[in-house]
């Protein structure tokens, strides 16, 4: 892929349900919010693709509760409460309506949104997200409950040091992300049903939860698209633990472009 010029951008801070969000916004035009994965920051997951999308939109990438340079509060952490955070942090700077792209975490995330507050939502892009645990690989609850700081993967954790106000913070944020895993309990089909917002689900054929599952999501909303991308987790959008992920990133973009426009 192409060298791109780091587009130019804004940030700032706002304060939402305890906790002081932080986000980016680039370009101009309708908004698209981004929503990161687990244990990532806003450039570990969307680097590659934040110059393709700002060429033509204004994309407002957000830090979710303990991650980046985000604050965080006395609580687990779950998909429901990120997706009160995100509404408050649009409704704070003025966005009434947008269309949301979420990756792995960000996709339930979204998906919540989108059940939640279907007011603050336009068209919804769920990436590499699941909604019940039968969804992912077995080796994927094999391995949860051994997870720790030093199986993160070390990406993740050097920008995590680079961004965030106290660094040795990385550890509870990484708890926090397994604890969510672990006690995660299954949502409903109805509440898949429920999505009214026009929705397209990606994921890869390599990736952590099975196609089958992502296609089950596709069948239960009603107005959704399905896309399967070769790949790892991330990979199809340059997530950074992918060295060289090709032209991935520019077909995803294209893609979502193609789906946002239609």
């Amino acid at each position: 892929m192409d060298t791109i010029q780091p587009p130019l951008f804004t940030s700032g801070y706002t304060a939402v349900n305890g906790i002081n969000m932080y986000y980016e916004i680039y370009g101009e035009g309708k908004p698209l919010v981004l929503i990161h994965g687990g244990g990532s920051t806003i450039q570990t997951s969307f680097a590659k693709v934040i110059p393709l999308f700002c060429q033509a939109r204004k994309v407002i990438a957000v830090e979710l509760q303990a991650h980046g340079r985000t604050g965080d509060r006395p609580a687990p952490e779950s998909f429901e409460q990120d997706a009160d955070d995100v509404a408050g942090l649009l409704q704070n700077i003025g966005i009434t309506r947008a269309d949301i792209l979420g990756f792995s975490n960000g996709g339930s995330t979204t998906m919540q949104l989108a059940i939640r507050h279907p007011q603050l939502v336009n068209k919804i892009i769920v990436a590499s997200a699941f909604y019940k645990r039968e969804g992912m690989y077995p080796w994927f609850w094999e391995f949860m409950p051994n997870a720790t700081l030093a199986n993160m993967p070390a990406e993740l954790q050097e920008a995590y040091k680079q961004v965030a106000a106290r660094p040795e913070e990385l550890e509870t944020m990484h708890n926090k992300d397994r604890d969510r895993m672990l006690n995660f309990k299954d949502w409903s089909d109805d509440a898949l049903k429920s999505i009214a917002a026009p929705a397209l689900f990606i994921t890869a054929d390599k990736d952590v939860m099975t196609p089958e599952h992502t296609v089950a999501m596709h069948r239960l909303v009603a107005n959704s698209r399905l896309a399967i991308l070769p790949g790892g987790h991330g990979e199809y959008l340059g997530e950074i633990t992918f060295k060289n992920p090709g032209k991935l990133p520019e077909i995803t973009v294209a893609l979502v472009n193609e789906f946002l426009e239609g």
